[in-house]
């Protein structure tokens, strides 16, 4: 006779959460941005206060009764919002979240499975996992990350890496580790910024 064995996570929550009051004033603000009698329009960025706000960078199941309670809702409606996105993270995450894009363009024709190996080993984790110290998780996604002229590209807790290599990855982890953080290798696309993507150039090699 077989037997199934489940594995359980513990996860310590707060009852209630603390970052309605806290961030009171940012709730309203939020709240705000949307006409009266739909306030459920505010799940989004309350989602992303709370993951925010909360140890561990996820979002908790009492996170999701306060959202409701402001919105309206059913806790059930903000947990479905919540599940369908992957960047709400529903168990505790590292300070930093790498994501590397497994799709095909930088996985298989830029040298993205090499550069993931190589990652996996310097962490010391596999995709899914996060380090001891609690300082990276890393995430393997196959989803396109949407810049594939510059590949191999990664996700600095959903900011770009670009044409990351071994040496690029191993400098940027030094910075990570050395509390310097990721600033220095980030990119930041032109339109964020408000600027015509038609005059823009590309990056530099």
């Amino acid at each position: 006779m077989s037997h199934e064995i489940t594995k359980t996570i513990a996860i310590r929550e707060i009852e209630p959460p603390t970052w309605p009051e806290r961030c009171k004033d940012e709730v309203a603000a939020i709240l705000a941005r949307y006409p009266e009698e739909r306030e459920m329009s505010a799940i989004l960025p309350l989602l992303h206060l709370s993951m925010r706000e909360r140890d561990g960078h996820y979002v908790a199941v009492s996170d999701m009764a306060a959202i409701a309670e402001i919105c309206g809702v059913s806790t059930a409606y903000v947990d479905s919002v919540c599940s369908f996105y992957a960047m709400f993270h529903r168990h505790p995450v590292g300070k930093y979240v790498i994501t590397i894009c497994g799709n095909m363009g930088c996985h298989l024709l830029q040298g993205g499975k090499a550069l993931v190996e190589h990652i996996q080993q310097t962490l010391g984790i596999a995709g899914g996992e996060t380090t001891p110290d609690g300082l990276v998780t890393l995430e393997i996604t196959g989803e396109c990350l949407a810049a594939c002229d510059l590949g191999p590209v990664i996700q600095v807790n959903t900011e770009y890496v670009a044409k990351v290599n071994a040496a690029k990855w191993d400098a940027l982890l030094d910075a990570l580790k050395s509390g310097k953080g990721p600033e220095g290798y980030l990119e930041k696309l032109p339109l964020m910024g408000g600027a015509c993507q038609d005059d823009w150039k590309g990056f530099p090699e």
